[in-house]
């Protein structure tokens, strides 16, 4: 019996979001040469299915990146939450990205294969770290301006806090063997709030609103 077809808008929606979370696997375990028919086997659709909402791999795993990013980006919208919250929200998402078994492994996967396909490497990092990056740089601009923080160069605050959500616990898991992080929320508030009493503004003390 064939594979399922999309016809109508909501099936067709099932469909791209199966193919999005089955590639997001397939390249995490495999890397970016795994074929397209494992993908859709994965997803359980045809493979031309797969070609009618992503005509090539490389759109494919370029939708795969902005999935994940657009998932940090609704972490970081305006809900009329204040500074800490909305920061806590988006480290706890951060984190639960790129340190799960299949963040750890799309890096991984990446770094193998930037040499050889760099085009990859680029659309990844335009599409996902630096897209994630200006947009946090931007609320931590607008928190600067309006006195929450100390008015410094809110690209060093924005990469301080992406080291600080990931940096030693992602090296720790592509080198030590160890399948899985912490991903407890209460580690991503302890990052949180040790930002924000380091970047404290001389005029509104973070600190003492922290619990």
């Amino acid at each position: 019996m064939s594979a399922p077809a999309c016809f109508d808008a909501a099936v067709s929606s099932d469909c791209r979001s199966r193919l999005l979370n089955a590639a997001c696997g397939v390249f995490a375990a495999e890397g970016y040469r795994a074929g397209v028919d494992r993908i859709a086997a994965q997803a359980g659709v045809a493979k031309q299915t797969l070609y009618n909402h992503f005509p090539s791999k490389a759109e494919l795993f370029a939708a795969v990146i902005h999935q994940a990013t657009q998932e940090l980006m609704v972490a970081l919208d305006d809900t009329g939450a204040g500074l800490r919250e909305r920061l806590v929200r988006f480290g706890i998402r951060y984190r639960e990205k790129l340190l799960s078994p299949n963040g750890i492994g799309l890096y991984r996967m990446l770094v193998a294969e930037t040499p050889r396909f760099p085009d990859l490497g680029a659309a990844f990092y335009q599409t996902g770290p630096q897209r994630t990056a200006a947009r946090l740089q931007s609320v931590l601009a607008a928190a600067m301006e309006c006195g929450e923080l100390r008015p410094l160069a809110p690209e060093f605050a924005t990469s301080q806090l992406l080291s600080m959500l990931v940096g030693v616990e992602r090296s720790h898991l592509l080198f030590s063997g160890d399948a899985q992080a912490d991903l407890d929320p209460a580690r991503a508030a302890e990052i949180v709030d040790c930002f924000l009493r380091a970047f404290a503004s001389d005029t509104q003390n973070i600190s003492r609103s922290l619990p």
